[in-house]
This record gives structure tokens, sequence and C-alpha cells, in this order.
């Protein structure tokens, strides 16, 4: 098969939800194709390169096989190599403060805590 679609291939391949999903990270430029920024237009080819960060998580595959359809999970993983980097362990991210929802806004001793945690003052 040719070239496809990068936002097309990245939705096909179970990397984002959305086609639409797909296309915005494009935009936003959260998608590189041999580590340049691309347009939800750009063809893929087997043994491109390409890079997504969805969901707070960055993705590195290398493309085995081009696809146009969205197809099952386990025909998708077929379809590139997976060179992303393993999450962050799950207690680095339970132990990062966060504020109650509808706090409003922090308060000066809140933000002088917060910059005092972060490194940023003493």
């Amino acid at each position: 098969m040719t070239g496809v679609r990068i936002d097309a291939w990245v939705w096909a391949v179970r990397l984002t939800k959305t086609r639409t999903q797909a296309a915005d990270a494009c935009k936003a430029g959260h998608v590189k194709l041999n580590g340049t920024s691309v347009k939800p237009s750009q063809t893929v080819v087997p043994g491109d390169r390409v890079r997504v960060w969805v969901d707070h998580r960055q993705y590195e595959v290398e493309v085995v096989e081009t696809i146009r359809k969205r197809v099952g999970a386990a025909i998708a993983r077929t379809c590139y190599i997976d060179h992303s980097p393993p999450p962050p362990p799950k207690e680095l991210i339970a132990s990062m403060p966060r504020r109650d929802r509808g706090a409003g806004r922090p308060t000066k001793r809140d933000r002088r805590e917060i910059d005092r945690l972060q490194g940023r003052r003493n």
C-alpha cells in the first residue's frame, strides 16, 4: 500500500480516539514525522518514525504497514513497532499536589508554598 494521511493513520492504529483528535494534534504540533512537525495531510509510508503526544503521554512508533481504516487493537499493533518510553510510575503521579476542584485561585500563601515545593524560591 502507498502513503496514507498521517491523521488517518494515527487514528487507524488507535493512538488517538477520533480522527478529529488526530488532526487537531497535528495542527497543534503534537505529531512529528521523522522529527518534523507536520500537517494532517502529510503522507506516511513504511519506515517512517512518528512521534505523537496525546493525553500527557508520548508515543514513538515506527511505521510497518499503512492502513486507512480503523481496525481491532490486535491488528493495529502489527502496523507499527513501538519505541515509546515507559510511562512514569504511578507513585510519581499520585505524589504530585493537586488543588481541590472549585477551590478558586491560589492565595498568596498558597502560591508561596507551591513555589517553595517547586524549588523556585526559598
